[in-house]
């Protein structure tokens, strides 16, 4: 199959908005192949040629949503005082509190493992490179820069789970000033 071919991005686009409405109302692990040939007005076997499975779906339809995250948390400016969460990060939270029930079907305890893995994998990529042009929190030069963002990635994503998952969650600026607060520590 060619990927440059108009006809297969044209069906991929569909796959990718189909995954995407169909895990914004049901958790990814109950959504089959063929609800996804069904929404997307395509056949089943073009699902196939396209993505082994719905895991590997969900990851390449929230491609642009976990380099969205990961771009806007690599921004934000370390000098930013501690009781004013910098806008970049506000931005960040609000864009998952949009997206709120997308994100808690995809991180929750029935969603992507695979999309979480990306995700980290993306996070902390984005980090060190921000690390090696000198955006990094002053005080860590004793750890390697690859296990800083790691670490930071880690905490990022799971402070978006636990606050997306959560029966009352506080709102966006709130959580992202209390990330914030967390992260200059």
């Amino acid at each position: 199959m060619n990927l440059d071919d108009p006809r297969a991005q044209r069906s991929r686009a569909r796959l990718r908005t189909a995954i995407l409405e169909l895990a914004a109302v049901k958790d990814p692990a109950a959504i089959t192949m063929s609800e996804v040939a069904k929404h997307a007005e395509v056949n089943r076997a073009t699902v196939y040629q396209h993505f082994p499975d719905v895991n590997a779906l969900v990851t390449d339809a929230m491609e642009d949503a976990v380099a969205h995250v990961a771009c806007v948390a690599a921004l934000c400016p370390l000098d930013a005082p501690r009781d004013d969460a910098p806008q970049p990060l506000n931005d960040l939270f609000q864009h998952i509190a949009d997206n709120a029930a997308l994100y808690r079907r995809m991180l929750g305890p029935q969603g992507s493992a695979l999309l979480a893995a990306r995700m980290q994998e993306r996070l902390t990529s984005e980090l060190v490179t921000s690390f090696r042009e000198g955006r990094r929190p002053a005080g860590f030069d004793d750890v390697p820069k690859e296990v800083h963002a790691a670490y930071l990635a880690g905490a990022l994503i799971g402070v978006i789970t636990t606050w997306t998952t959560d029966d009352a969650p506080v709102s966006a600026p709130t959580m992202a000033l209390a990330f914030w607060r967390m992260f200059q520590r």
